[in-house]
């Protein structure tokens, strides 16, 4: 079979997952090759949020991520919490953590990805470690006991690369991921469809820059986002999972049209408010039921492991997460000689172990979002308990106390306090 290159590893998708992935791989002292399809800088359809913890991971191999943050007021907006707005229109504002100020650090920003996923590009590119590759198409996989064979096209040309490892972070509609999953068809149970757009005028945002999921009792079980962004801009999207979206043969652009010109409240803040982009619409593999995402000399990260929090639609953080484990496994697995999928397995544990009881636990809170009384209830009963609110502020980073929320005697307990 012909080679033109050899690289110990590959890691396939420079977004997030591939570029945190060659951040940790670099940090190693690994000699790798990272491709991407696109040419950077590159958009990718999203909600933008950075959550904190994106920088509890990056900080690792990018100590000085936050502080570049905090210093480019063009490109980054600091975000200190969520609101979440009930079905009958109460808010409940929650900060990341309790007692959060505006004197603090930001626990999270909120970027378009064009720029967000150009500076992590760009950091991997500093280190001599990592080859990479841009305009650069996976266009055949084959995998034998002696390592993985990729043919791809870069810039028109077809090269042939062998490799020991391949690291997948090619995003929810991943070829590779084909080779690893026990079965491709899609679970559109485990699936949210999404759109977004980008409105300049909105107002009315929270002065420290929540976040905020309106959850609209004529469209649950999705919701509607707001998202406020630099330069006096609005990521403004929808979300639903895709079975319902489905069954009711719904257009989620006409429905969010409607929302904002029709809503009672929400009507108010885009009356001046100007549409700047397509609304354009995208896939999110939620992480609803475990699966492998490692297989031999194969591991999947992000989107294409399918890691999207349920709940709060958080992908960014677990593809990170993601990357980052799926590069310490590589420097044991090369250290080990060792490719076999018994080996590789420690990937799939550690990420779960990190992160799975995270997604089942939002799993279940997903489908608590299909009983508007409830949710009115949790969210009433909140502003006027500061312990409640305290515990659901604390639930965003402590999985401890989430738990509370999936067992049916917490409401009682919470219904006579």
């Amino acid at each position: 079979m012909q080679i033109d290159e050899y690289f110990d590893v590959v890691v396939v998708g420079a977004g997030p997952a591939g570029a945190s992935a060659s951040l940790f791989l670099s940090q190693n002292n690994v000699k790798h090759l990272l491709i991407d399809k696109e040419t950077f800088p590159r958009d990718k359809i999203c909600g933008d949020a950075l959550s904190g913890k994106v920088f509890s991971h990056l900080k690792h191999v990018i100590p000085e991520i936050h502080h570049d943050f905090n210093l480019d007021n063009e490109h980054y907006t600091s975000s200190y919490g969520v609101r979440f707005v009930a079905p009958n229109g109460v808010n409940l504002d929650v900060p990341f953590s309790p007692g959060l100020t505006m004197a603090d650090k930001s626990p999270g920003f909120i970027s378009k990805r064009i720029y967000f996923d150009q500076y992590l590009f760009s950091k991997c590119k500093e280190h001599s470690s990592a080859t990479i590759y841009e305009n650069t198409l996976l266009q055949k996989i084959e995998k034998n006991d002696e390592g993985v064979y990729l043919t791809v096209i870069k810039n028109g040309e077809e090269k042939y690369i062998y490799t020991k490892l391949l690291i997948s972070a090619e995003g929810e509609r991943s070829p590779t991921a084909r080779m690893v999953y026990d079965t491709v068809e899609r679970d559109y149970n485990s699936f949210s469809a999404g759109i977004r757009a980008y409105y300049s005028g909105v107002t009315d945002f929270h002065q420290m820059n929540f976040i905020e999921l309106h959850f609209i009792k004529d469209f649950l079980p999705g919701y509607f986002w707001i998202f406020p962004l630099p330069n006096g801009q609005a990521n403004v999207g929808v979300g639903m999972l895709s079975k319902d979206v489905s069954e009711k043969k719904l257009n989620l652009k006409k429905l969010m049209e409607e929302i904002i010109q029709n809503h009672p409240e929400i009507s108010k803040r885009f009356i001046n408010a100007k549409l700047e982009s397509k609304i354009l619409g995208w896939g999110l593999p939620l992480g609803r039921n475990k699966k492998n995402i490692s297989t031999d000399r194969i591991m999947l990260c992000g989107d294409a492991a399918s890691l999207i929090d349920p709940f709060t639609g958080e992908g960014i953080g677990n593809a990170i997460l993601s990357g980052r484990y799926a590069a310490q496994t590589a420097v044991l697995s090369l250290k080990h000689n060792n490719f076999s999928k018994t080996f590789l397995s420690q990937y799939d544990q550690i990420v779960y172990a990190k992160i799975g009881s995270e997604l089942k636990l939002s799993s279940t809170l997903l489908s608590l979002c299909k009983y508007p009384m409830l949710f009115n209830f949790v969210v009433n009963k909140a502003n006027k308990n500061k312990e409640l609110s305290e515990l659901i502020s604390c639930m965003f980073a402590d999985i401890g106390l989430r738990k509370k929320f999936s067992n049916p005697l917490f409401y009682l307990k919470i219904l006579f306090s």
